[in-house]
């Protein structure tokens, strides 16, 4: 049997991205490994597989980034089937900021959350202004798509008005990394980051999804005994609309530590040596800090709206993320209650395992298959 011929659009990979970028390096690297004998995975614009993960920097040279995103700024401005001369075999073409994809191929997508619809204050004009967009000439006419959870497949069907037999869902995966951290590599990333105290920990771009202000006054609301024993560490590189929260991440209260951008590879320790996450957001496609967490051994907080309930399973305490109290008393509770956190964690490791790239990457072939026809 011929090999079914995928292109996907990885561009994330190109620039600075967080989620998405995750999403398509993991997901790519193995969808190559279990596409032997089945498919011909290729990489949109000429990548080959990347060779580290960098959510602050390109995957290539700062040469050959330049000149593919130029390609693209190009590619995405005038109508054109350029993408089709260059690979003219292509049975599916995997777009994500591709808007005039081969003509010849099926047409497939990612959805990974309706944020931009349901929150769009939470964006950048910008960002919403290109979501639109990419709805309207790729999500709309598209193949085949995939949701990265129920909730944003239910999402998009009620807001796009999108068939539901077209959106098939796949849910992410969660790196090994995460899965074989030790309490000894928890020890070692805390000594490399200068934390000395036992800490609460959250991950995440810092911008107004994430509902940081919120988790700030929540912690300070918390009794003096707990703050004294438990730090709040908070990992993410700035993002926008956060001028007021930036200032108080860079002269925080007594407790709070704010580290920036924290590398991939440190992530896996940074989580194992947590005594738990805490992740309040206002909506998630897929939530990846709630899974990596309990994939590491570390109790989540999280909120009870989007995808985070479904994601999150029996191994979290959800609360209302718009509600300060909640926020606080889970905080006092998970922290100050050992065996609260034992049962947590138990649940978790459990929770995650059903997060697997391979099992993502099974699906997907099979997705592209079906896609084909």
């Amino acid at each position: 049997m011929a090999l079914i011929r995928v292109t996907i659009d990885a561009v994330p990979l190109l620039v600075r991205s967080a989620g998405v970028k995750n999403y398509l390096y993991y997901w790519t690297k193995y969808l190559k490994q279990e596409a032997a004998g089945v498919a011909d995975i290729r990489l949109f614009p000429f990548l080959g597989e990347a060779a580290w993960l960098d959510h602050e920097g390109s995957v290539t040279n700062p040469v050959m980034t330049l000149a593919r995103l130029g390609a693209l700024f190009f590619l995405n401005r005038i109508p054109n089937n350029i993408t089709g001369w260059t690979d003219p075999k292509v049975d599916v073409f995997h777009t994500c900021k591709l808007l005039y994809p081969p003509k010849r191929a099926k047409l497939t997508a990612t959805i990974h959350d309706m944020t931009c619809w349901l929150l769009p204050e939470t964006h950048s004009a910008i960002n919403v202004a290109a979501d639109h967009n990419f709805a309207e000439r790729i999500l709309k006419h598209a193949d085949a798509l995939i949701a990265v959870s129920e909730a944003t497949r239910r999402d998009a069907v009620r807001i796009l008005k999108l068939p539901e037999e077209k959106i098939r869902v796949i849910h992410h995966g969660i790196a090994q990394a995460f899965f074989d951290v030790t309490a000894a590599d928890g020890d070692a990333a805390r000594q490399r980051l200068g934390l000395a105290r036992p800490y609460v920990l959250f991950v995440g771009t810092i911008e107004p999804r994430k509902n940081i202000a919120r988790l700030l006054d929540a912690y300070a609301a918390l009794p003096q005994s707990t703050r004294e024993e438990f730090d709040l560490v908070l990992a993410g590189p700035p993002g926008w609309a956060q001028s007021e929260t930036m200032a108080r991440l860079r002269d925080p209260i007594p407790g709070v530590r704010y580290l920036g951008y924290v590398a991939e590879q440190d992530m896996p320790g940074l989580f194992a040596g947590a005594i738990a996450l805490v992740y309040p957001s206002l909506y998630e496609g897929f939530g990846f800090p709630v899974a990596q967490a309990m994939a590491a051994g570390s109790p989540v907080i999280t909120s009870n709206v989007s995808s985070l309930p479904e994601i999150a399973g029996d191994a979290a305490m959800l609360i209302d993320p718009l509600s300060e109290s909640a926020l606080r008393d889970a905080l006092q509770e998970v922290l100050t209650s050992a065996s609260r956190r034992e049962a947590m964690i138990a649940k978790g490791r459990a929770n995650a395992r059903r997060f697997t790239w391979q099992r993502a990457a099974h699906e997907s072939l099979d997705f592209f298959t079906k896609a084909v026809g």
